[in-house]
């Protein structure tokens, strides 16, 4: 068994230039996170948590921001590729469990749309929790934290 542990974060943008979009879910909001990609940070972060222990590498190996072919790309098609990635290297996803920090969106209206999507692309289970950055003047943006569990298929 291998632990993974990934980590992204994107800032805001005004004005909006695409839509706020976390777990694969699209939230209502003035601003849109900048990146080169959808700058989803929660498939972001769970492609690193996916990767690192694998030994596969990191998602700027797999989709470098300066390829314009990943311009606007889907994040979760992303994470979908990785998942086959690493199952085809003889990986199997235990679980993945995440921790956003952004003061905005609040992510408990959507919580259970984010796990539904994020476990059947990972194929195991997956959980989320919002944190707010309590005590910091500002945090203009989002992060997220995730960590994985894996085991090789043959173990």
């Amino acid at each position: 068994m291998r632990i993974g542990h990934g980590f992204d974060s994107h800032g805001w943008e005004s004005p909006k230039t695409k839509p706020l979009i976390l777990g694969g879910v699209t939230f209502e909001s003035e601003y849109s996170l900048k990146g080169h990609s959808d700058s989803d940070v929660i498939a972001h972060a769970c492609i690193d948590a996916l990767l690192g222990p694998t030994g596969q590498g990191d998602i700027g190996m797999l989709f470098p921001d300066d390829d314009p072919k990943y311009e606007n790309a889907n994040s979760i098609e992303m994470l979908s590729q990785v998942v086959a990635t690493i199952d085809n290297a003889g990986w199997e996803i235990i679980n993945v469990d995440c921790s956003i920090i952004a003061e905005t969106p609040k992510i408990l209206n959507k919580k259970e749309n984010i796990e539904t999507i994020m476990s059947r692309i990972i194929s195991a289970p997956f959980s989320i929790k919002g944190k707010r950055p309590e005590g910091f003047e500002h945090l203009s943006g989002v992060a997220c934290f995730a960590i994985s569990l894996l085991k090789e298929k043959n173990e």
